[in-house]
C-alpha cells in the first residue's frame, strides 16, 4: 500500500534552482590573418532547473517496513524541467560592441551564443551541488509525510548520487510540425 501511494506521486520535484549566466562572445574580421576589428556581445541570463525523483521506478523491495521503522531507497536525482527563457536574456551595451568596422554581431551570432551559454549550463549541472541538496529536500519532504503516516523511526538512502539529465533531442520530425 505505501509503494502504490508513493508511487502515485510519479515525478516529484523537490528543488527548484535559478541559475544566473554572463554570455559572452566575439566576432573577429581578419584581413590576410591580421585582426582588422573585433565586435563584442555581452548579456545575463537565467535558467531554472527544477529536480526530483522518478517514483514510478520505485519497487517493493526498495522500501522495508517494521513496525514503526520505514527505509526507503529511493531513484537517483534527476532534472524534471530545465528552462532557458530568451525573456531572461539582458544585453549590457556598456560592454557590448555589436557593430565595429566592417562587422556586425547579428541575431544570429547571438542566437548562437545563447546556445553554447546553454550547453554550457547543461553540462555543468552534475558540478553545481544540486544533487546534494536535492537529496537534503527530498528526504525533508519524505520524512514529513511518512512521521504523519505514524512513522517514527525513517532512513532514506538514494539508489545513486549521479544527477540525471534528460537528453535533449534538436532534430525537428518535419511531419509533426502543424501550420497555422
Amino acid at each position: 500500500m505505501v509503494v502504490g501511494k508513493i508511487q502515485q506521486a510519479k515525478d516529484l520535484a523537490t528543488t527548484e534552482f535559478l541559475i544566473d549566466k554572463v554570455v559572452f562572445g566575439t566576432k573577429t574580421k581578419k584581413l590576410l590573418f591580421i585582426n582588422i576589428s573585433e565586435s563584442r556581445f555581452l548579456a545575463y541570463s537565467k535558467a531554472t532547473v527544477k529536480t526530483g525523483v522518478d517514483l514510478g521506478n520505485l519497487r517493493p523491495e526498495d522500501i522495508t517496513i517494521k513496525g514503526e521503522m520505514i527505509s526507503l531507497k529511493l531513484p537517483p536525482i534527476e532534472v524534471v524541467n530545465f528552462s532557458y527563457p530568451p525573456a531572461s536574456f539582458h544585453e549590457d551595451s556598456l560592454i557590448s560592441d555589436t557593430k565595429a568596422f566592417l562587422n556586425t554581431i547579428k541575431v544570429r551570432d547571438q542566437e548562437e551564443f545563447f546556445r553554447l551559454a546553454e550547453l554550457d549550463i547543461r553540462s555543468n549541472l552534475q558540478y553545481m551541488g544540486i544533487v546534494k541538496t536535492s537529496q537534503q529536500h527530498t528526504r525533508k519532504m519524505f520524512e514529513m509525510l511518512l512521521k504523519s503516516l505514524g512513522y517514527r523511526e525513517i532512513y532514506i538512502a538514494f539508489k545513486s548520487d549521479e544527477l540525471i539529465i534528460p537528453q535533449v533531442n534538436l532534430l525537428v520530425d518535419q511531419d509533426q510540425i502543424v501550420s497555422p
